[in-house]
């Protein structure tokens, strides 16, 4: 059996997959945040893991924590460099690309191969990334998530409210202040996917993270939800059966 481990800045994604599974078939998924961890290895325990594979940029604390709930497992620590499964690192110095940056390009060409794509991972940050149709991830951008931008605007401007997404989006123009927050930051996060997709060949937009159900209503380029795109790209690397060195991203 084989452990995905996706560890963000905010939680901890994991999957369990059968050998010769395909990317995003998974037996069983779970998330926690980083202070219930050991409640998700219980759930590991007793399920014949012999592999885990880990994309972690939260940090080495979390690192170390996972280290010592995944003994006696053989772990790969995921790390970005040069190549991997199909895919080529365009970055200046691609050992610096954030490991779940590359992780999620490897795995949007898993679902959707031989097509230019952008890759919009919707989180803690946004993250908006560029793919060609021949496998090279060429670069992106980063920029505050959805609910980083509202409240940082509720910590550094004075009498506006903390906003959050409703269940429905605002109006473009909205009649009230929490809208208005939430229509400028929906906007904001649109805008750059749509400004990226534009620049890339209109390529189609692939769109994860928990923020994505709310940003994709606003959106005007073609896209196609995948929930958990970091996951399924170790998933693609696990079967693509290359190693990697032991590093950190």
């Amino acid at each position: 059996m084989l452990l995905l481990i996706d560890a963000g800045n905010t939680r901890v994604k994991w999957a369990l997959a059968a050998p010769g599974a395909a990317p995003g078939e998974w037996i069983e998924l779970g998330a926690v945040l980083h202070a219930d961890l050991d409640a998700a290895a219980a759930a590991w325990q007793g399920q014949g893991v012999t592999r885990a594979l880990v994309s972690n940029v939260a940090g080495a604390a979390l690192r170390e924590r996972l280290a010592a709930l995944l003994l006696p497992i053989e772990t790969e620590w995921f790390a970005s460099s040069a190549a991997r499964a199909g895919l080529v690192n365009g970055y200046r110095e691609p050992e610096r690309l954030g490991c779940d940056r590359f992780a999620a390009a490897i795995g949007a060409r898993a679902l959707a191969p031989d097509q230019p794509l952008v890759v919009a991972t919707c989180g803690t940050a946004t993250t908006v990334d560029a793919v060609t149709s021949e496998g090279r991830f060429v670069g992106g951008m980063i920029l505050p998530g959805l609910a980083l931008m509202a409240g940082s605007l509720a910590k550094n401007t004075a009498q506006l409210p903390q906003a959050a997404p409703g269940a429905a989006p605002p109006p473009q123009f909205a009649d009230n202040t929490n809208d208005a927050i939430v229509s400028g930051c929906l906007s904001a996060q649109a805008g750059a996917i749509e400004r990226a997709v534009a620049a890339h060949a209109n390529a189609l937009c692939i769109l994860s993270g928990g923020a994505a159900p709310y940003i994709a209503p606003a959106l005007k380029c073609r896209y196609r939800m995948a929930d958990n795109i970091v996951l399924v790209g170790l998933h693609a690397v696990a079967r693509a059966g290359t190693s990697m060195e032991d590093g950190t991203c």
